[in-house]
């Protein structure tokens, strides 16, 4: 496999700071520049990050010196010195999307981790399990930014990285109707106990945005792709809720499926246990061995138990259950800043790669 340097734009937030970590020993990718906003312009990442750093692990000593980058003003720079960025940012939306936009017509392709553009109808939004082959859309996109090498990828919204993966193994027995309700980590909001007391003991019954993007999103996950375009599905209807709860990492979902061809419990755990994508077949440095683990324990998944299933990058399941309402209910978990953020972003880029869109 060919080496790749990259750029983490946003370093300093809580996403980008696990970033670093996934990078610092990477088999393919070399961080070759560090951004975030202009006021840490020339700032070691040390420093910009003196009293920020979020991670239960020290800041990886080859990037303690490095000098920090404007995002913006030193786009150009930045983008003539990677072969691609990951990008993090804190902004507004209409402000990411002018700035992945910008590094992609300077050629320099960019693996997103933000949500302005997941719904952009030409930009793929990528579980490489899943939809690996939406990756396709991106020469339509090129076109429509007038570039030979540049084009945005994003990972979808935390919030659906539980759930969605155990449809996804089920799509051909049709489910027509998910009910859900995700119970979210507080570094979803980029948050720790000490910077969030409230949490401590607390449950929030709102996240601002999350519902939307979690019927939404996977809609466009299941689509096809159309001409110049990702058409979204049409079904199942997914309805929502997200509640923000005291846990540190990790994103747990109650769903309810109502199926058009009804399977048997036993064909859905096998189906779970057995199921691959492309990220498996590629043996992508990020992917986990197994995508979907399930667990006839009563109690399991558990967040504190299960979260760092595989590296974070694993999904669990339990407790599947035949319903008065709706055929089936069960219980899943991912990690919300691994395989729901960073780590989910760092295997597309792999994909991306193995798969040709990052050749000069």
């Amino acid at each position: 496999m060919k080496h790749y340097k990259v750029g983490i734009v946003g370093a300093t937030g809580m996403v980008g700071q696990r970033f670093s970590l996934l990078l610092e020993n990477h088999p393919w990718f070399e961080v070759a520049a560090l951004a975030a906003s202009a006021r840490n312009k020339g700032k070691t990442y040390a420093e910009a990050c003196e009293g920020r750093w979020k991670m239960a692990v020290p800041m990886p000593e080859k990037y303690k010196n490095m000098a920090m980058y404007d995002a913006d003003a030193d786009a150009e720079e930045i983008a003539s010195k990677v072969d691609f960025i990951f990008c993090a940012v804190d902004m507004k939306k209409e402000d990411i999307r002018a700035l992945e936009e910008r590094y992609a017509k300077l050629e320099c392709p960019v693996c997103s981790n933000n949500s302005a553009h997941r719904m952009t109808p030409d930009v793929p939004m990528i579980i490489p399990e899943i939809n690996a082959a939406h990756a396709q859309i991106i020469p339509a996109q090129r076109k429509r930014l007038g570039t030979k090498r540049g084009f945005i990828a994003v990972k979808s919204n935390c919030s659906i990285q539980s759930y969605v993966p155990a449809l996804s193994a089920l799509l051909d027995f049709e489910p027509t109707e998910v009910a859900v309700c995700t119970y979210q980590a507080i570094s979803g909001a980029g948050k720790t106990f000490d910077t969030w007391p409230e949490m401590v003991d607390n449950v929030i019954p709102y996240i601002g945005g999350e519902e939307e993007k979690s019927e939404k999103e996977p809609m466009k996950v299941w689509g096809h792709i159309e001409g110049d375009h990702i058409e979204p599905a049409v079904s199942p209807v997914i309805t929502a809720q997200c509640l923000r709860v005291a846990a540190a990492d990790g994103h747990m979902a109650a769903a309810f499926v109502r199926f058009k061809n009804k399977p048997s419990r036993e064909t859905m755990i096998e189906r779970w246990r057995n199921f691959k994508g492309r990220a498996q077949e590629l043996k992508l440095p990020s992917a986990p061995a197994h995508f979907l683990t399930y667990f006839e324990e009563d109690d399991r998944p558990q967040t504190r138990l299960d979260r760092d299933l595989e590296g974070g990058m694993g999904v669990s399941i339990g407790r599947l259950r035949e319903d008065a309402l709706y055929d089936y209910k069960f219980v899943s978990l991912s990690h919300n800043t691994l395989r729901g953020a960073a780590g989910g972003a760092v295997l597309m880029a792999e994909l991306l790669c193995a798969e040709g869109y990052m050749d000069r």
